[in-house]
C-alpha cells in the first residue's frame, strides 16, 4: 500500500517519480531510478517500494520487485535502511498472501519484526511499519484490536508529520473498522478523509478505491455517482487496482 517514495518538490527526478507512480506506471518510474540505484541505496530502495507497490495493485510482477528488492540489500546498507527494505520485503510477502499468490504470512511477519528491531522509534519509517503490522493483524491474523492499535500509531504520527498518502491508507482502514463495529457516521468521516487526501496529493490510482470505500456508506442517488467515478478511474487507469473490478462489478 503507502510507501515512503514521496513527491518532493524541487527535484525533478523525485517529482517525475511521483507522478508517474501516481498514475500507476510503477516500471515507468522505477526506471527513472534505475541509472542511481546501481550504487545509491536511497534510491534502489526506492525502486523496490515501486516495484513491491505495482505488486499490490496487479498482482503482477513478483519477480521484479523481489530482484530489486535484492540489489538493494546487496549494498552497503545503514540500519535505518536496512530496516526500510525489511519493511518492504515484509510488506511484498503480506501482499503475496492477502492476493492468493502464495502464503507467506511467516515471512512477513519475521521481515516486520527485523524492521522493527532496525528501525529506531523516531524513525521516519515506523509511522509505515505500524500500519503494515496493523494490516498483518487485520487481514492474516484476524485481530481487528492489534490492527486499530497499529493503524491509530501510523494515523497520529502521519498526521503530525504532514505525511498526506500515508494518512489517507490510515483513515480508510480505521474507518473501515469503525464500519465493522457498526458506527457508520465515524466511518463516513474517515472514507471522506481518505478520499480527500488522495485528491489533494493527486494519488489517482488510489482514489477509485477511496470512491467505492465511501460509496459503501453513502446512500442513493450520490452512492451511485461514486461508483460511476470509480469505474471511469478504473478504466483510464487499465483495470488497476485489479482487485477493485470485484467491487464494481467487472469481469477481472
Amino acid at each position: 500500500m503507502p510507501h515512503s517514495v514521496r513527491q518532493v518538490n524541487g527535484d525533478p527526478l523525485e517529482s517525475a517519480v511521483w507522478r508517474l507512480r501516481s498514475r500507476g506506471c510503477w516500471e515507468d518510474a522505477a526506471a527513472l531510478l534505475e541509472p542511481r540505484a546501481a550504487s545509491e541505496p536511497k534510491a534502489a530502495l526506492a525502486r523496490a517500494e515501486l516495484l513491491v507497490e505495482r505488486c499490490m495493485f496487479t498482482a503482477e510482477g513478483w519477480g521484479r520487485a523481489e530482484e530489486a528488492l535484492r540489489a538493494a540489500e546487496s549494498l552497503s546498507l545503514s540500519d535505518e535502511e536496512r530496516g526500510t527494505a525489511a519493511c518492504e520485503r515484509g510488506y511484498l510477502a503480506y501482499a503475496s498472501t492477502l492476493l492468493r499468490v502464495r502464503d507467506r504470512a511467516d515471512e512477513a511477519r519475521a521481515a516486520l519484526g527485523r524492521a522493527a528491531a532496525l528501525l529506531a522509534p523516531d524513525s521516519p519509517g515506523r509511522p509505515l511499519l505500524d500500519f503494515r503490522r496493523g494490516l498483518m493483524a487485520e487481514h492474516v491474523s484476524g485481530n481487528p484490536q492489534a490492527a486499530e492499535a497499529g493503524y491509530r500509531r501510523a494515523h497520529n504520527e502521519a498526521i503530525s508529520r504532514g505525511d498526506a498518502l500515508l494518512g489517507s491508507y490510515t483513515w480508510r482502514h480505521l474507518a473501515a473498522l469503525a464500519l465493522l463495529a457498526g458506527e457508520t457516521a465515524e466511518a463516513r468521516h474517515g472514507f471522506a478523509e481518505s478520499l480527500r487526501l488522495r485528491e489533494e496529493t493527486g494519488f489517482l490510482v488510489g482514489v477509485a478505491p477511496a470512491l467505492v470505500a465511501l460509496a459503501e456508506v453513502t446512500e442513493e442517488p450520490e452512492a451511485g455517482r461514486l461508483l460511476a467515478e470509480a469505474r471511469r478511474l478504473f478504466h483510464l487507469l487499465g483495470g488497476v487496482p485489479r482487485w477493485l473490478a470485484a467491487h464494481l462489478d467487472e469481469e477481472e
